[in-house]
Parts: C-alpha cells; sequence; structure tokens
C-alpha cells in the first residue's frame, strides 16, 4: 500500500490550463474516486499520477516517495483503462503475465501469481481461452488481473466499466468493493457516473473545470454539499433548483420567495445575505411530497403535474411550477401515489431537508438535517 500526495498540480497544453492547482491527500489503502463531467481533468490527473503525463508545476508523491520525473514502471502504480487492450493472440493466463515476462519473472512465479490472481477475480476456469472466446466482463476482469499480477502499491482505473452494459456495470462494481477489501490496496478510480462514485468511494473528489470543487464521503457530498455544481452533479434525479429572493431571517430559518410568488422556509443561516438577495433553493426529489391543491399547506409551492414516469420501485413526477423554466421533480415512493397528469397540486418539503445558494453558487450554513419523513399519500 501506498499514500498519494500532490500539491500545487497544475497542467497546460499551450496556454490552455487543464489542471488547475490541485491539493490533494490520498490515505493508504483508500478508494478514492475521482468524478466529475467529461473534460474536467479528472483522467489527466489520474495520468499524472502514473506518470503518463508531465505537469507543468507541482509536487507529487507516491509512498511519501517524490515521484515526478519517476520512471512509470518505478513508480509502483499499475493502470486500468477503459480499453481492455488484451492481446487477441494470446491466452488470459499470457495476457496477465506478459509484463512479467517481459521484466525477467521467473516462469514459475508468473504461474503462481497469475494463478492467485484468477482465483481473486474467478475466472481461473478461463486462463486457457483467448479474448475472443470471453465476454465484455470477462475481459474487464482480465484486464484487471494483468493489474494485479504486477503488486502494485497503487491501482488506478481509468473509466474501466465504461463498455460494458447496465447488469455487467452493476455486477462488476461489485466485484471491484469486494476485489478492493480483499487486496486493501490504494485505489484510485475515475468515472463520470456518479452511482459509480456514490457506491464504490470511500472518499469522493468532485471535479469541475480543472479545479477540486469539494471533497468527502458519499454521505457528506450528499447530505452537506459545498455548493450548486456539487448538490446538482450527485443524486439522480438531480437536485431541483428554485430561482427566489431572501424575504428575512430568524432562528437559522430563512424565508425565501420563489419566482412564482410563494414563500417557502428553509433552515438556513442567512444572516450575512441582506434581504432581497438572489437565492436558490434547492430540495432533493425524494424529499418533496405532493398534496392536493386545495389542501393550502402553508409554505406549499402550487404547480400542475406535467409528466408522470413509471419505474418499477419509484414513480417519478414532474412538476411544472409558475415562474420556473424546469420541471421539479419529485420521487414517489413509500405508499405516495402519483396524480395525474394535468393535475393541480402543491409541493410540501421539511425546512430542514431544503438547501439555500447564494448568488455565489456557495451552501449557507445550515443546521444537522432530519432524517427524511415518509410521504403522505396523494
Amino acid at each position: 500500500m501506498a499514500s498519494v500526495r500532490l500539491r500545487g498540480i497544475r497542467k497546460n497544453y499551450g496556454d490552455n490550463p487543464v489542471i488547475k492547482g490541485i491539493d490533494l491527500d490520498i490515505e493508504d489503502g483508500q478508494f478514492v474516486v475521482f468524478v466529475g463531467p467529461s473534460g474536467c481533468g479528472k483522467s489527466t490527473l489520474l495520468r499524472i499520477i502514473a506518470g503518463l503525463e508531465d505537469v507543468t508545476e507541482g509536487e507529487l508523491e507516491i509512498g511519501g516517495v517524490p515521484s515526478l520525473g519517476v520512471d512509470p514502471s518505478k513508480r509502483g502504480i499499475a493502470m486500468v483503462f477503459q480499453s481492455y487492450a488484451l492481446y487477441p493472440h494470446m491466452t488470459v493466463a499470457d495476457n496477465m503475465g506478459f509484463a512479467l515476462k517481459l521484466a525477467k519473472v521467473p516462469k514459475e512465479e508468473i504461474a503462481d501469481r497469475v494463478r492467485r490472481a484468477a482465483e481473486i477475480l474467478q475466472i481461473a476456469h478461463l486462463l486457457e481461452r483467448k479474448p475472443k472466446a470471453l465476454s465484455g466482463g470477462q475481459r474487464q476482469r482480465v484486464a484487471i488481473g494483468r493489474a494485479i499480477v504486477r503488486k502494485p502499491e497503487v491501482f488506478l482505473f481509468d473509466e474501466p466499466l465504461s463498455n460494458l452494459d447496465a447488469a455487467l456495470r452493476a455486477q462488476t462494481r461489485v466485484e471491484l468493493a469486494r476485489l478492493h477489501r480483499e487486496l486493501a490496496t490504494t485505489m484510485i478510480y475515475v468515472t463520470h457516473d456518479q452511482v459509480e462514485a456514490m457506491t464504490l468511494g470511500q472518499k469522493i473528489v468532485v471535479f469541475n473545470g480543472g479545479r477540486i470543487e469539494q471533497v468527502g464521503t458519499p454521505f457528506e457530498l450528499y447530505e452537506r454539499p459545498a455548493n450548486l455544481f456539487v448538490a446538482g452533479f450527485l443524486g439522480s434525479p438531480r437536485m431541483n433548483f428554485l430561482e427566489g429572493s431572501l424575504v428575512g431571517e430568524r432562528g437559522a430559518i430563512a424565508t425565501v420567495r420563489l419566482a412564482g410568488g410563494a414563500q417557502v422556509e428553509v433552515a438556513a443561516d442567512a444572516t450575512n445575505a441582506p434581504v432581497g438577495a438572489r437565492v436558490t433553493l434547492g430540495v432533493r426529489p425524494e424529499h418533496l411530497r405532493l398534496l392536493p391543491h386545495a389542501a393550502g399547506e402553508a409554505g406549499g409551492i402550487p404547480g400542475t403535474v406535467g409528466l408522470v414516469e413509471y419505474l418499477g420501485d419509484v414513480t417519478l413526477a414532474y412538476v411544472q411550477v409558475e415562474g420556473m423554466p424546469e420541471m421539479v421533480a419529485v420521487k414517489c415512493n413509500g405508499g405516495q401515489a402519483a396524480p395525474a397528469m394535468g393535475t393541480r397540486v402543491l409541493l410540501a418539503f421539511e425546512p430542514q431537508q431544503g438547501y439555500l445558494f447564494g448568488a455565489d453558487g456557495a451552501a449557507m450554513p445550515a443546521r444537522e438535517r432530519t432524517a427524511r419523513t415518509p410521504a403522505a399519500a396523494y
């Protein structure tokens, strides 16, 4: 195992900066996920750690050893790419042991390492097959096995599941989590899929535009996002955002008037924002309740159901709210039935389950959030 330490990492392509000053500490044996949209710099940073990209400025240590300028083969890392890149004329065993053969490792040791890696990945019965006789998931496990036999101190994964279908991705996620528990080795995993990030990462690093927006556990990032970008990136469907203005604040409860005129209360400390300041209300779909419009609940947001999606375990209702360009998503589960399209409804939520963001996009401080409350039946 080895820790990874990055300080002031910058990377420019000509006059175009793609990594804009990254400071990050990854602990021994930790599973860390880099997540963000395409072009945010997460794969470039992974390639810098691997030694496949030079840096414009900064420091990198792997296992406490300065590693910039060190040959990739001597950094104690192994990388698994999106493409399997297997030799089609070689067997699985030969593919997995090829790097060791080039390093002139004794044949007996190569065979032993390949066998042990194959047992861990549950592909021992495939060792004599060639890649064309394997499924996509099996090929990816061979690529992972090729990394395991090298006994690296740090595993680097660059979107390794992107070429798999949905069912295989879910299965392979489980296998990767099990692999980390068995090997107890530092792993850094790059993905644009927030589901992969939330299910695999012990620590998640959210990237945007070559910078780190927030670092934390899946729970911390989901429950306490630092800004609008993080709040909107993690969650499916994503957090609802409604524009409004600050009416007032009392006892860490802020009152917000939305663009359509409705007033709501949010458990947020808005004492540093002036009355009338532009703010954004954030509410996750699972925290919203649908009530009949006639209920007249104080603080409810009136709207009209524009679309209903039945997904088996959950139903999503999309509500058009006056003054809002995008419809508001509501997860109808826990016994709550979705009304028909065209129905007038009220959207309601507990103040402790709302978020408030200032004009700069930063989250306003909030009290500890309450547990999710069961939704009332429509």
